[in-house]
């Protein structure tokens, strides 16, 4: 049995213990100003950050500029130009690496910042336990909205020290290189740096070596990190153009080097540790967006996937999340894509199974066409982990409705007897609670021998435009769950399925906001949810960017 990693007291700081920042950039020039100040402010001059290294990879819109202008004010800011455009992120941080003269060093993006005291928390760590790698929190926020998401949240909830990754695997679930504080030292002995050239999720495989290089690692629940996710920026990261399926040819091939290097240091613990998380993450996450491509995508990712999967043990798959487990054994079991409205729903978050239920031999399968895709640990989930689906069909008029089903799974629902169904709504911007509608669930037949449960709750639409006591002047996206009650006390928590012929946007007369604008979609994942706003001037400027594009 594991021992509990040791926990962190207090932070203290030795000044001169020094850092250097690499920020990378390439045809970045309306953000890397924002990533450079960000790093300079982090500790008074010549404290912690003894120098940013900006390394400006032959960007063409004036980046490199940008950066000399600033250097002008900032003797800590050294730029370093590169003739020729590397294609991708780790020969510009490599460079940057060399020319480093802190003690430790920190990597940026350059349409990234740190937040404020970021190095000051990481260094503590890295002096009180000499730990040469010192990992933090990272919030990924989605803009313009600014909607916070935390990166891996299960490693950062307390602080500790790890003694090595093997004897806490779980580390190996968070791949990102710049949300961590490295000593320049460690990272020499090792030979550690990244991919050189055109080499796509290079931050997979510097991770491994760091990990295989078995280092004290301390872990801190302190933000060090935004990651900036722009969905609509005309260029978009490598992380977020997943459009191409060279993009998923390119994420397989950076996590196989990432096992190999984990069985080439003879830590099969960690190996398996990254087995699971490509189950757990990456694939479903590819999953989730499947059914949004073509199907020339959808048959090439499906040849790969399956020649990947193919390689992976059965302990790798039981190993895995069942939501996980059952999609990649779908795959392996099909030679062509199918299902995708099955294993989209699947693959969300929280996972949806939606029906019909099959059986073989008394156990729950997939299809009767697929009965060695066995739906394992269904009898044995508690009943709040079960990927149960809840169908939720909006009518937006003048008494906005959602009409409810609750599908039953195997038998267990009906054990448990369903009574209430709570719809809440939550602001995605910041997670602020709207209002809560609860419903009387009546048991119904679904066809053949199974079961649902169904209800109908109003909607007040005109409590979601309010924002300080004025009438919203934009979209407003609200997303929806629902908490289900049964009679033996148990329940749990869903996200709604959006299902019908009601996503569609419709303008509604308001006595107060003379119209509210309302248009219930679908996500990506296939969960409801509802965008709002108020007032001409709402409808006016939705309008006009319409017209725009």
């Amino acid at each position: 049995m594991k021992e509990a990693p040791e926990q962190l007291p207090g932070p203290t700081i030795t000044p001169s213990a020094q850092v250097s920042i690499v920020v990378i950039a390439f045809n970045d020039a309306g953000h890397v100003g924002d990533a450079v100040r960000s790093a300079l402010a982090q500790e008074a001059p010549g404290e912690t950050v003894t120098e940013v290294i900006a390394v400006d990879d032959a960007s063409t819109d004036g980046t490199g500029a940008a950066l000399d202008e600033l250097a002008r004010t900032e003797p800590r800011l050294r730029v370093i130009h590169r003739s020729e455009n590397s294609g991708g992120c780790g020969t510009p941080r490599n460079e940057g690496l060399r020319a480093a003269t802190g003690r430790f060093v920190m990597f940026l993006d350059s349409d990234d910042v740190l937040p404020p005291g970021a190095v000051r928390a990481l260094l503590a760590a890295a002096l009180r336990y000499d730990a040469p790698v010192v990992s933090g929190a990272c919030v990924r926020r989605e803009l313009p909205a600014r909607r916070d998401v935390p990166w891996q949240p299960g490693l950062y909830r307390e602080a500790a020290v790890h003694e090595s990754a093997e004897a806490s695997p779980q580390l190996v679930r968070d791949t990102l290189c710049v949300n961590k504080l490295y000593d320049r030292e460690f990272l020499a002995k090792h030979a550690i740096v990244f991919p050189e050239g055109r080499f796509t999720y290079e931050d997979f495989v510097f991770t491994a070596r760091v990990l295989a290089a078995a280092p004290r690692i301390a872990t801190v629940p302190d933000s060090v990190y935004v990651w900036h996710v722009r969905r609509s920026a005309a260029r978009q990261s490598i992380s977020l153009n997943r459009k191409d399926v060279a993009n998923w040819a390119a994420r397989i091939a950076a996590h196989r080097a990432s096992v190999e290097i984990f069985r080439e240091a003879g830590l099969e613990v960690l190996a398996q540790a990254a087995a699971t998380k490509f189950l757990d993450h990456d694939l479903r996450m590819y999953v989730r967006e499947l059914h949004t491509r073509g199907a020339d995508y959808r048959a090439e990712w499906w040849r790969l996937t399956r020649e990947y999967l193919g390689g992976f043990d059965e302990a790798a798959l039981r190993a895995a999340r069942a939501p996980a487990r059952w999609l990649a054994r779908v795959v392996l079991a099909s030679p062509a894509p199918r299902d995708l409205d099955r294993i989209t729903q699947l693959a969300s978050r929280p996972g949806r199974l939606l029906p019909p239920y099959a059986e073989a031999d008394g156990r729950a399968v997939w299809s009767p066409d697929l009965p060695e895709v066995e739906l394992d640990a269904l009898g044995t989930k508690p009943i709040g982990r079960l990927p149960v689906t809840i169908d939720a069909e909006p009518s937006v008029g003048g008494r906005s409705v959602l009409r409810l089903r609750v599908h039953d799974l195997y038998g267990r629902l009906a054990a448990a007897g369903p009574e209430s169904i709570d719809v809440e709504l939550r602001r995605r911007r910041d997670d602020r609670r709207g209002p809560v509608h609860t419903a009387t669930l009546t048991r119904a037949a679904a066809g053949g021998a199974a079961v649902c449960w169904t209800a109908e709750v109003v909607l007040d639409l005109e409590a979601l435009t309010e924002r300080g006591g004025e009438a919203a002047a934009d979209t407003e996206p609200w997303d929806l769950m629902a908490r289900v009650s049964c009679a033996d006390g148990a329940g749990f928590r869903a996200a709604l399925r959006a299902t019908g012929p009601g996503l569609r946007r419709r303008v509604l007369p308001n006595r107060r906001h003379a119209v509210l604008l309302v248009q219930p979609y679908a996500t990506t994942g296939g969960a409801l949810s509802l965008r709002v706003a108020s007032g001409l001037r709402s409808v006016w400027r939705i309008a006009a960017r319409r017209l725009r594009r």
